[in-house]
């Protein structure tokens, strides 16, 4: 666990802010990732979140909705994600959050016969350009901040008009990447090539176990090679959350890292 920071993950069984920061300070562990698909987390009570984090000696970092869609096709949809994308920025800058983990959505497709057809890359043109008007946004919004916005794999890293979208991200120095080992695991390694092809770029890791298509299983308990995932992590100067599901999980996991990370 040395030269790496950990966090924990917002846990069904611990949403309130203060039991999850004393949950991440009892471990040992040094920030809390805060998920906004929850209600308690979307609106802000600033001096709550400083006052818990100067009270544990903790920080927090933030997962965006896993809905968020700014190139909906659907300008009310998108600009109601984007607004949300742009205060989330505003209010990480307030409190000092290092990160803020994002899904890149591939959008909705049809499926015909002999394969998917995503709408996005149909209409790539426009899809991209409204990618454009995003960065330029989010980049306004973010001056000033030490801030990352780091896009998450979830198994769609492969495809081409995806790989096209990040690469256009990651030509901004706000967007940066999220290496998630499990997604990857269950997707047959279909992100890996686009995130070591990019490693310098890697900020972020989700880190647990996974066996076949199972995912967010406690370390150890998989078939994933936790330490060289690990190794990378702290390689790239990354902070790691241990992303289970369950208080049990983490134990475990918390466990499994005393045992065999102590290089």
């Amino acid at each position: 666990m040395r030269d790496l920071d950990w966090g924990i993950p917002t846990l069904l069984e611990a949403t309130d802010l203060e039991h999850a920061a004393a949950l991440c300070r009892t471990l040992g562990f040094q920030f809390v990732e805060l998920n906004m698909n929850l209600p308690e987390y979307q609106k802000w009570d600033i001096p709550l979140l400083q006052g818990v984090a100067s009270c544990h000696q903790i920080y927090f970092t933030i997962h965006l909705d896993e809905n968020l869609d700014m190139c909906n096709f659907n300008v009310r949809i998108a600009d109601a994600y984007l607004q949300t994308l742009l205060e989330t920025i505003k209010i990480a800058g307030v409190l000092g959050v290092p990160i803020l983990n994002m899904h890149l959505l591939p959008g909705v497709y049809f499926t015909l016969p002999e394969k998917k057809m995503y709408l996005y890359n149909m209409y790539k043109d426009r899809f991209l350009d409204r990618l454009r008007e995003v960065i330029e946004l989010c980049e306004a919004a973010a001056q000033g901040c030490n801030l990352s916005i780091c896009i998450e794999n979830t198994g769609n890293f492969a495809l081409p008009f995806l790989q096209e979208a990040l690469e256009l991200l990651l030509q901004s120095p706000l967007f940066q990447l999220t290496f998630d080992i499990g997604h990857n695991h269950s997707a047959q390694n279909a992100d890996r090539p686009f995130l070591l092809q990019h490693e310098n770029r890697l900020r972020h890791f989700h880190i647990h176990d996974a066996l076949g298509g199972k995912n967010h299983l406690a370390l150890g308990s998989g078939e994933l090679d936790l330490l060289w995932h690990i190794d990378l992590a702290k390689k790239t100067h990354s902070r790691a959350v241990l992303e289970v599901k369950t208080v049990q999980a983490l134990l475990e996991s918390v466990d499994w890292l005393h045992q065999h990370d102590s290089r």
